[in-house]
């Protein structure tokens, strides 16, 4: 019989980092110049399983649950945007790394480019996908028919939470499918993020993004007076397509835009091995 090597496991640490006023829990492999992988809505750092080990053959990959997310602190505020851009600021000082690429989907993503903008020389890649970026300009096809139905519902302070008591893996479960075109995702990480979100307190946490999107929008905009002068790639699925590339266009100096065909929203778990073919080559001019 032909011998068949065990596929590679890539060694994952899990560690507690105090920043910014929490404790952050942090996934940590690989070594290297240092990359930043944040989630969104409903995720945890498990969003990443798929990309962590061929990063990790040449990175240092730090991915964090964000504030409120998996098991990081149940803040009871500073979901803003610009809290959550010091507390990857304050993980990234307390690893000893002055500066990293940054890796950004959904929720995570007007964090990144937050703090490229207010920390420019900190931020050496950013890549950022399936986002909006508040009221900057570009994106008004896409909210021509007003935004998604649940950002109205998480935003309306302590409804969602106390709604979905109970049943919180049926809702996970709707946007897990949803955010794949109806392919759905690996069982063990499904049971991952529906136990993450079943945890007491996690879905006001959750909302909290959305409750405190008109400071993020403000501060946004605040910051794009300013400019992007960091190499930025803006990977594009269904249903955002090239809108959060459009609003980036304005802003950015240096700025390539990809859509990748047949692909759901949550690009990391359906079509992980187009993203690395956008993200290896994107990536392999950091210094080491």
């Amino acid at each position: 019989m032909p011998h068949t090597s065990a596929p590679t496991v890539t060694p994952i640490e899990l560690r507690g980092i105090e920043t910014n006023g929490i404790t952050a829990n942090v996934a940590l492999a690989g070594s290297g110049p240092a990359i930043v992988l944040l989630h969104g809505f409903p995720h945890t750092w498990r969003l990443w399983t798929e990309i962590i080990g061929p990063l990790a053959e040449h990175y240092r990959v730090i991915a964090p649950d964000l504030r409120g997310f998996g098991a990081s602190t149940r803040a009871p505020d500073g979901y803003d945007a610009g809290t959550l851009a010091e507390d990857i600021a304050g993980i990234l000082d307390a690893l000893g790394e002055p500066t990293a690429a940054v890796v950004a989907i959904d929720a995570g993503t007007p964090v990144a480019v937050l703090l490229a903008l207010r920390h420019p020389g900190r931020v050496r890649r950013l890549v950022v996908m399936e986002a909006l970026l508040g009221r900057l300009p570009g994106a008004e096809d896409f909210l021509a028919a007003g935004p998604p139905w649940w950002f109205g519902f998480h935003a309306a302070p302590g409804l969602a939470e106390t709604v979905l008591r109970g049943n919180e893996a049926r809702y996970i479960g709707w946007f897990l499918a949803t955010g794949t075109r109806g392919r759905g995702v690996r069982p063990d990480i499904h049971a991952a993020f529906v136990a993450a979100y079943a945890e007491d307190d996690a879905l006001r946490c959750a909302f909290s993004y959305y409750r405190d999107l008109p400071v993020s929008t403000r501060q946004l905009e605040l910051a794009a007076a300013g400019r992007l002068t960091v190499p930025t790639l803006a990977i594009g699925a269904h249903p955002v397509g090239d809108a959060l590339e459009r609003q980036l266009r304005p802003i950015t100096d240096d700025l390539a835009g990809h859509v990748i065909p047949d692909c759901g929203h949550i690009i990391p778990l359906d079509r992980p091995r187009e993203l690395l073919g956008l993200l290896l080559p994107f990536l392999a001019g950091l210094p080491a």
